[in-house]
């Protein structure tokens, strides 16, 4: 009876071990970050010691990229792919009928949790996660009073609150808060949504200080103003800044934008200090993106409504078991990979509605590459495809290519369209876009009937009112 016993035991102690052993999920996801934000990835100029030592601890994809956007809120069909799997083209903005990443690991036996900004309909949220705190739903707002709820036990909002703090403050203490009283005897799937560094781009006097904008340096692509009217001139977030862009207001504009993101950066640490102090941080994958780039005076633009690099490349730092550390990898991937790495790396089912590729295989080091070829699109107006070396942009508002070597060009400022050497390279890549579109069930024609003029006067555009100041 002893053996019977003493086997019943080891067979139960054998299970509980197989549920704790799964790893648990940390997901920062941060609003209008660029990609060349991180210290320890090259940008001497900001201050990220937290994102650094996520670096420091796993992998780096320098060439991870959204797919763009069908509207000129890109972050609403980015997350939207974040959390579907799903590409640009077949998604449901507001996730109707979607499966999502968090309700495939709740199938997997994972606690759930989500704080911070959702921007794809309350009914998808509290189907995903139905235990979220301090949900932010709109849409945009100021950085500190924001307007918060959590979702309740029958699925609908409660808890109406306004804090009186930053909001990254306030996301961030929620998750500190769940870590520490979530069972330790099952693993946990946290996301943590910042709505910085989104304009208006207030940080505490602390970190405002901490930037002299006299001595930020300017965007190698830096341009005064767009070379040509790419159809999306005159949108909300390119009036943010008068044309021409002065040297100096785009200065202003970057310190204040570092200045979020190194407080953003701290609220980070002070997560992973409660992971730590829970005894979890060993046996927990940690992720860090964002849901698009942004401009900031590149090729004199200001916001996301564009398919360069520097808007549709976004930052993705992994680490955790297993995980190579310290490791720049240059495989070429889209933020809704993460639904299958996600699920491959807790054991779960990969659903059949993700088209995703898992990054597993990659973070394990079993792999280099990932994909061909990145397509991207804004709306009706742009396409892009990116092969790894060459850049192909279709401006369809006003039949204008562009190409750009990206390997001898990182930052597209030499325009080889025009270059009749290229037209070969240039015809070929016209072909793959083509291809891709059909991929992708992309239907958008490639070139207008009624194209706008190449040239617009923008010196009596209007600034967007209302930016938000500064608060200390």
């Amino acid at each position: 009876m002893n053996t019977v016993l003493s086997l019943l035991i080891t067979l139960l102690l054998a299970g509980q071990e197989t549920q704790t052993t799964k790893p648990n999920i940390l997901f920062f996801f941060a609003d209008d970050q660029r990609a060349d934000t991180i210290n320890a990835l090259g940008n001497k100029a900001i201050i990220t010691p937290n994102i650094d030592q996520l670096v420091k601890e796993g992998t780096a994809f320098e060439r991870a990229y959204i797919m763009g956007g069908t509207q000129g809120a890109v972050c609403v069909p980015s997350r939207a792919m974040l959390l579907s799997g799903k590409s640009l083209f077949r998604i449901s903005e507001q996730l109707k009928g979607a499966v999502t990443w968090p309700m495939a690991l709740r199938d997997a036996g994972y606690e759930t949790f989500a704080t911070g900004k959702w921007h794809n309909g309350q009914p998808s949220l509290a189907a995903s996660f139905p235990k979220a705190k301090s949900i932010y739903l709109g849409g945009m707002s100021g950085q500190f009073n924001t307007p918060v709820s959590d979702v309740g036990t029958e699925g609908k909002m409660i808890n109406f609150k306004t804090p009186n703090e930053h909001c990254s403050e306030t996301f961030a203490n929620e998750a500190i808060e769940f870590l520490q009283k979530t069972p330790k005897d099952k693993p946990f799937a946290a996301y943590i949504a910042f709505k910085s560094p989104h304009d208006p781009r207030q940080a505490p006097k602390k970190f405002i200080d901490m930037y002299n904008p006299k001595d930020i340096p300017l965007p190698a692509n830096y341009l005064p103003e767009h070379p040509f009217n790419n159809g999306e001139l005159v949108i909300r977030d390119e009036r943010l800044e008068k044309w021409p862009r002065s040297k100096s207001a785009i200065q202003q504009h970057l310190a204040e934008y570092y200045a979020i993101i190194t407080h953003e950066d701290e609220q980070i640490g002070k997560v992973i200090k409660a992971l730590k102090d829970t005894g979890r941080f060993e046996n927990t994958i940690i992720i860090f993106s964002a849901d698009n780039g942004l401009a900031i005076g590149s090729h004199g633009l200001m916001g996301k409504q564009n398919v360069y690099e520097h808007s549709v490349k976004i930052p993705l730092v992994i680490s955790g078991p297993g995980i190579e550390k310290n490791k720049r990898n240059q495989a070429m991937c889209y933020t809704f990979d993460l639904f299958p790495t996600f699920c491959e790396a807790a054991g779960a089912k990969i659903p059949s509605s993700v088209e995703g590729k898992s990054l597993w295989p990659i973070l394990k080091g079993t792999k280099e590459t990932h994909r061909e070829e990145i397509f991207s699109a804004y709306r009706g107006l742009m396409r892009g495809l990116n092969d790894g070396r060459y850049k192909l942009i279709v401006n369809i508002a006003v039949n204008k290519t562009q190409l750009f070597d990206l390997q001898n060009d990182p930052d597209e400022m030499k325009d080889l369209a025009d270059d009749v050497s290229q037209k070969p390279r240039l015809d070929a890549m016209i072909a793959k876009l083509k291809t891709s579109q059909g991929n992708w069930a992309d239907k958008q024609e490639l070139k207008s009937e009624k194209p706008l003029p190449l040239k617009i006067d923008l010196s009596k555009t209007p600034e967007e009112k209302g930016k938000g100041k500064k608060k200390s």
